[in-house]
């Protein structure tokens, strides 16, 4: 009996510091007050992209995509990356080969370079933020993805942030990459940010620590974000139930693109990101 019951010992002090470490690792911020803070971004929808529409002349990541989404009163999700002068764009892609039919890395161009070319045969250009704010100016929430590297974290980060700081408007920021959110952490603890992630497993053959990390969000202790960002199918993950359930971090879950997937998940997130539908 005294072994037994020393083993059930050892085991129970196993499975507690099991239960510790891995919450060190995967926890969010937690903090007083949060429920007021997140009151301008919870029960919204945000127009993936903008309320764009590739096929029909309204390229997503522009202009009038983003002036539909404020006309039809969604929130808005845009991606930001900065150019080789330092200057903020709002697209999706490293590159321009699939909206422009460039090859070329925007890490590599200048504004004035990017501005040259149009997006999918329309007349519409890749917008800066600059742009996009003094559309929105406030009208509904943006979801803001940094779209950041090792090499340009830090810059985008101050750069976006100072651009951020004459914007009346309500936003919130995501990333893949934690240090971009660890950079706010420790910059600018006011902006609410998120950890975007998936199922790396089913995304690349072959799965690095790194994004190992980021898929069990094993990353959090580097940023401590305050909600996570999980694609839609893989967000049963128990690690995004961990953070969401027993920490009580907000969820977002991308990217929607059928009404029936969107009245499944529904009442399962604090936001929603769509794509290809109106819901």
């Amino acid at each position: 009996m005294k072994n037994i019951s020393k083993f059930t010992h050892s085991i129970s002090r196993l499975f507690t510091t099991m239960f510790g470490l891995s919450s060190f690792f995967i926890c969010p911020r937690i903090l007083p007050g949060q429920k007021k803070r997140w009151k301008d971004f919870l029960g919204w929808d945000y127009a993936h992209r903008g309320l764009h529409d590739n096929l029909w002349g309204i390229p997503e990541n522009s202009l009038p995509a983003f002036q539909a989404a404020v006309d039809k009163g969604y929130g808005i999700e845009l991606d930001v990356h900065i150019t080789a002068d330092h200057q903020l764009i709002v697209h999706h892609d490293d590159t321009l080969y699939r909206m422009c039919r460039v090859e070329r890395a925007i890490k590599d161009m200048t504004l004035e370079e990017i501005r040259q070319y149009t997006l999918l045969n329309t007349d519409e250009k890749i917008p800066t933020l600059k742009e996009v704010l003094d559309l929105v100016n406030g009208k509904v929430p943006l979801l803001i993805e940094l779209k950041s590297e090792s090499h340009n974290c830090d810059t985008l980060c101050r750069i976006f942030n100072h651009a951020m700081r004459t914007y009346s408007g309500k936003y919130i920021i995501e990333s893949f990459n934690p240090l971009a959110l660890r950079w706010f952490k420790k910059n600018e603890p006011s902006v609410l940010r998120g950890q975007l992630s998936c199922n790396f497993f089913k995304e690349k053959p072959h799965c690095d620590l790194v994004l190992f990390m980021i898929t069990v969000l094993g990353s959090n202790f580097l940023s401590r974000p305050d909600f996570i960002s999980y694609k839609y199918t893989d967000y049963k993950n128990p690690s995004v139930q961990m953070n969401c359930g027993f920490f009580r971090a907000r969820l977002a879950l991308w990217t929607i693109k059928t009404m029936d997937a969107y009245n499944t998940v529904r009442d399962n997130a604090d936001m929603i990101i769509f794509e290809g539908f109106e819901p």
